[in-house]
């Protein structure tokens, strides 16, 4: 690549939103309390003011900020997939309702021409078919009744286990819905126990956040953009992109158009659009407007959709991060990605290489 162009990247990256940065969960960090400092004047009054932090300790806010972010983003993904696996059992239970519905409705029948048959015999005197051919003086008729009766000794056999089937089939959809209604039950209980841990984390970050002054998050949004951009220099430093030369096909192009038409939309987890995206949220609603449907969460689209190497990765590419698998962006081309990066931000465009990256799936391959 040449020095012109990754300028331009180096320059485009410095203006791109804070990114979540890999650390696991760890020592829970206090963030540093100003120490009001004394100031006296020459009249009777004295007002104080308050010590702007160091560096170092904003530094140590910037990382725990990162943690209670990718916390939240972990806890993110276990509730979409609790909320994706509900809605499978809830249209499964559905399924299991109207086989259970039909099902009734066909016993029913086959019980109404079970007693059709015994009513017909009823009339005929109750003697069995068999005992009314051992009267009869016609041959002819003795013949033909005997054809008729190995027939309707058929007839009745299946009848008998068409009934008998339906019963077990009844029997067996109850205790897969049954099963299936446990399964919803115990994924709801996911769901809302993710969705505490989700608002406890970004509550707490909020909470950090809002103990800095005006100037104090000014730093800290540009140790944020410095962490970010050392992180992309580094790997675009690395060469990366001397080897990346793929273009995008048809679909990658569509859902890179839809990905970047979402900029400026705020972060909300667990959403999927219109107005407000989670990373995944983002990423498989793109690729929806492409014609392909691909798993919810970031960690399901780096287990189920194809791996192909960063060197080959071409415009619609999905870029997984941290070792979870924890957040996912849409590579657009020239070294950057399109994402939603966290609670407080907006759909955006960053450095590729401005996090971890874990690797790299293709959802048409």
């Amino acid at each position: 690549m040449g020095a012109g162009k990754r300028g331009l990247i180096t320059a485009a990256v410095t203006l791109v939103c804070a990114v979540t940065a890999l650390a696991a969960p760890g020592t829970a960090f206090a963030a540093p309390t100003p120490t009001p400092t004394p100031t006296t004047s020459p009249g009777p009054a004295s007002v104080t003011t308050p010590t702007p932090l160091p560096d170092k300790d904003l530094e140590a806010v910037r990382q725990k900020l990162d943690d209670l972010y990718h916390d939240a983003a972990v806890a993110t993904d276990a509730y979409n997939a609790a909320e994706e696996k509900a809605e499978t059992q809830s249209a499964q239970i559905v399924a299991l309702a109207k086989k259970i519905v039909e099902g009734r409705e066909k016993l029913d029948r086959l019980k109404d021409r079970a007693g059709a048959a015994a009513r017909a015999q009823y009339r005929s005197g109750g003697l069995p078919d068999e005992a009314q051919l051992m009267l009869s003086d016609d041959p002819q008729q003795f013949l033909d009744g005997a054809g008729r009766v190995l027939q309707g000794q058929r007839g009745t056999k299946a009848l008998i286990g068409e009934m008998t089937r339906t019963q077990q089939d009844l029997e067996q959809y109850a205790r897969d819905a049954s099963a299936q209604w446990q399964k919803l039950e115990e994924n709801r209980k996911a769901k809302a126990k993710a969705q505490k841990r989700i608002e406890k984390q970004i509550a707490a970050a909020e909470k950090l956040e809002n103990q800095l002054e005006k100037e104090e998050k000014e730093r800290l949004a540009e140790l944020e953009r410095q962490a970010a951009l050392k992180a992309q220099t580094a790997w675009l430093g690395s060469g990366v992109l001397d080897d990346i030369s793929g273009k995008a096909s048809t679909q990658g192009e569509k859902a890179v158009k839809y990905a970047t038409e979402q900029m400026g939309k705020p972060y909300e987890w667990g959403a999927e659009g219109p107005t407000s995206y989670d990373c995944s949220g983002l990423t498989s609603q793109a690729w929806a407007s492409a014609g392909s449907v691909i798993p919810r969460t970031s960690q399901q689209q780096w287990q189920q959709l194809k791996r192909v190497a960063v060197k080959d990765m071409r415009p619609g590419d999905l870029v997984i991060y941290f070792g979870d698998a924890s957040h996912v962006a849409m590579y657009i081309g020239d070294g950057a990605i399109v994402h939603a990066p966290r609670p407080g931000r907006t759909v955006t465009v960053a450095g590729a290489g401005s996090m971890p990256i874990l690797g790299v799936v293709r959802p048409d391959a």
